[in-house]
């Protein structure tokens, strides 16, 4: 590898509380030669704060493809640049990957600079088993494919994350208690920062929660709930299922996407859905 090519940075930046950016992230940021963020403005004002002037320029969904020659160009020439995003860490639910995929294709070092995460720090604090989780991001704008989505991640059998707006917290967390009312859900608002607000218990509680202070539909959520509950079948969850069922998920598999095979299969059936995704997952680890 070149010694003369320049480092990209991949640095974590505070989720709320400005006191969490560590050391390390603001020499970083002081040292390289451009700093490429999701909103200039917003990043403008963290650098103020440490008093460093790095020059930045923006790196968004809608203009990451005419920057990532541009930033790849100056890499290749030397210049180490930094990646941030307006909050935690980048490419989670953020701009970048197409900036770190293509410095990994150029054999550009790549470096990481740790720090907050929203989707950790709230599974840190909620209680709910962490030993195996998933984060899927935004759950979708449509209440239709909101609440499909929701369906098919209680199903799994592990802990969930998902990202909220103030926009739809409300009915997400509706849809949540319809859905799966005894299940166990944490609720973050606002992580790290001053009306920082927690929720945790049953999914049926939530939507009241919200509704008892006008203020706990604002700012920024992480919304978690438990694994889906283990069926008692008397056989292990993902041993096969009846010959027709098998025969039917495995050519739903090899058509689609593991979460859609599996609730088509309960839709015209009447087995359990977490039996289902399970033998589903079972088959699909198997093909691979």
């Amino acid at each position: 590898m070149s010694t003369n090519w320049g480092t990209l940075w991949v640095v974590a930046t505070p989720i709320g509380n400005l006191g969490d950016l560590s050391p390390r992230a603001g020499e970083v940021l002081g040292q390289v030669a451009r700093i490429a963020a999701e909103d200039t403005r917003h990043s403008a004002g963290l650098l103020a704060h440490l008093g460093v002037r790095t020059p930045l320029v923006s790196l968004h969904e809608h203009n990451e493809s005419e920057r990532v020659p541009v930033l790849l160009q100056a890499l290749q020439a030397g210049e180490s640049v930094a990646l941030v995003s307006d909050a935690g860490t980048p490419l989670v639910s953020d701009p970048g990957y197409r900036l770190v995929r293509a410095a990994c294709d150029a054999g550009l070092p790549v470096r990481a600079v740790p720090g907050a995460s929203a989707p950790l720090a709230a599974l840190a604090v909620a209680g709910l088993p962490s030993d195996r989780f998933c984060f899927e991001g935004f759950l979708p704008h449509a209440a239709g494919a909101r609440l499909r989505q929701l369906e098919g991640l209680l199903a799994q059998p592990v802990t969930t994350i998902v990202f909220e707006s103030s926009h739809r917290i409300r009915a997400a967390a509706t849809d949540l208690a319809g859905l799966a009312p005894e299940r166990e859900v944490f609720l973050a608002r606002e992580l790290t920062k001053q009306f920082e607000e927690h929720y945790r218990g049953a999914a049926a509680g939530l939507p009241a929660w919200l509704d008892a202070d006008g203020n706990r539909t604002r700012g920024e959520f992480v919304l978690i709930f438990a694994p889906a509950p283990v069926v008692a079948t008397g056989a292990a969850a993902d041993e096969p299922l009846a010959a027709e069922h098998e025969r039917l998920l495995a050519a739903l598999l090899q058509e689609l996407p593991l979460k859609r095979a599996a609730r088509l299969l309960c839709d015209a059936t009447d087995l359990p859905r977490n039996r289902v995704y399970a033998r589903a997952l079972a088959l699909k680890n198997a093909a691979e």
